[in-house]
């Protein structure tokens, strides 16, 4: 049995762990300064999940026992949260399922919006999920499931040690920042154009350090040169 290392006050939310991969200020003004914006992206994913965030739906179909909007928690990443479906497969070796014979493995099946990105972001979410699910029922995971909206299919995951090791790296540091407060100044580039955060990070503008006295400073001399 894993150690815990948080509780439950100390949890952060499993989702995060996207945002931090992609952007820590993305992440941090989300999740330590509680600013959002929604764009065409978002509301897409939200519908997208809307169709499986049902808590209460569980069904079968013949070797598979479906489970949907399924909670997670983890005391040794400190993180929570829901995965979008969790199945349960038929297997010689694994866990014993109520209401089911036999002996069943998990499987954590994540929907997105769009299709496979070309970073980790995707990837460590769905890890993470997997290692909630190991830390919660004892069981190994060797594999998670993608459903992109876009190219509507499955893309599968291998859970290899390298992509663990990532995702408990980032929760530490996850953690480090939230204890402190702390929002990492923007590093500007092309992927600032896909972030709903835009407006409200201003990349540009803080990547150069100035302070908000300052830049009104800035622009009121200005304005005034241009009166005279």
């Amino acid at each position: 049995m894993r150690r815990a290392r948080y509780t439950d006050e100390e949890l952060l939310a499993l989702s995060g762990i996207q945002h931090f991969c992609f952007c820590r200020r993305q992440w941090a003004l989300i999740h330590v300064e509680r600013q959002w914006e929604e764009n065409l992206r978002t509301v897409e994913g939200h519908l997208v999940h809307k169709r499986v965030d049902d808590p209460y739906f569980t069904e079968s179909r013949g070797d598979v026992v479906i489970s949907r909007a399924f909670p997670l928690a983890s005391y040794t990443l400190g993180l929570y949260g829901v995965a979008d479906v969790v199945e349960y497969i038929r297997s010689e070796n694994g866990l014993s399922l109520p209401g089911h014979e036999g002996l069943w493995t998990m499987r954590p099946v994540e929907y997105k919006r769009g299709k496979p990105k070309i970073d980790e972001r995707d990837e460590v979410q769905l890890c993470a999920q997997a290692m909630c699910l190991e830390e919660m029922f004892n069981v190994h995971i060797d594999r998670g499931d993608f459903y992109y909206n876009e190219i509507r299919r499955r893309v599968p995951l291998l859970l290899s040690a390298e992509l663990r090791d990532k995702v408990r790296l980032l929760s530490e540091e996850m953690h480090v920042l939230f204890r402190k407060g702390v929002t990492p100044p923007a590093e500007v580039s092309k992927k600032c154009n896909l972030c709903s955060l835009q407006n409200v990070c201003m990349p540009k503008l803080t990547k150069k350090n100035l302070s908000v006295r300052r830049y009104v400073r800035k622009h009121v001399k200005e304005a005034c040169i241009e009166d005279v």
